[in-house]
């Protein structure tokens, strides 16, 4: 079984996707740390985000051991940078079979990102397209940020997730947008408990229609 969960940053799509893997018993991939691991590379390597092959080549040979320093890509700054090696093609096709074997795994596996129901896993069991308003977005990473020690001021990260949206969904490579099938949760007016409690009711009601089916 694949549960496949798109939305814009800091929309709690990560957050749903752990829960929800914990919860089933499902492996757990937040895709969007491979394109952080592979912004995180070519920094340290001091080659500019701006150089596409290099991207490319860097997202043939990731080692996905990358993942695992958390602390490292999880910062604002890697997220903006990971925006930008996200939108080349090249790099996003090398990521993609690594992205569509997770998605194998037994007994089933959730996968959170920005194309995941759309271009990675089309054919995901349930798919769920999870946002919220960028203001509230922008207040839920203000807190993060600060929570983490890290210094941030509101403004500037409501004008980075905007940002942010606009290159998303205004890419030619795989757009952010909700699959055609994709049940829509607005997160805006929910804290954690309640997103995570409406986010299962969804997908109990799409198990539920496909034992029925």
């Amino acid at each position: 079984m694949i549960i496949a969960i798109d939305g814009p940053a800091a929309s709690g799509k990560g957050t749903l996707g752990r829960r929800l893997a914990e919860h089933y018993g499902f492996a757990h991939l937040d895709t969007g740390l491979l394109y952080r691991a592979v912004a995180r590379v070519l920094m340290d390597r001091g080659i500019p985000l701006t150089e596409r092959d290099a991207a490319a080549e860097v997202a043939r040979n990731l080692d996905v051991g990358h993942l695992e320093d958390d602390a490292r890509l999880r910062g604002a700054a890697m997220g903006e940078s990971a925006s930008v090696v996200s939108a080349y093609q090249p790099v996003r096709d090398a990521l993609l079979a690594f992205q569509r074997q997770f998605g194998a795994k037994e007994p089933g596996a959730v996968l959170d990102g920005r194309d995941i129901g759309t271009v990675v896993c089309p054919d995901a069991d349930v798919k769920l397209f999870i946002t919220a308003t960028p203001e509230e977005r922008a207040r839920r990473r203000h807190r993060e940020l600060l929570g983490r020690g890290e210094q941030a001021e509101y403004e500037t990260i409501l004008v980075d997730i905007r940002r942010r949206d606009e290159r998303d969904m205004n890419r030619s490579t795989a757009p952010l947008k909700a699959a055609a099938d994709a049940m829509t949760l607005d997160t805006t007016h929910l804290d954690a408990d309640g997103a995570f409690q409406a986010a299962l009711d969804l997908v109990e009601s799409r198990r539920a229609s496909m034992t029925r089916a």
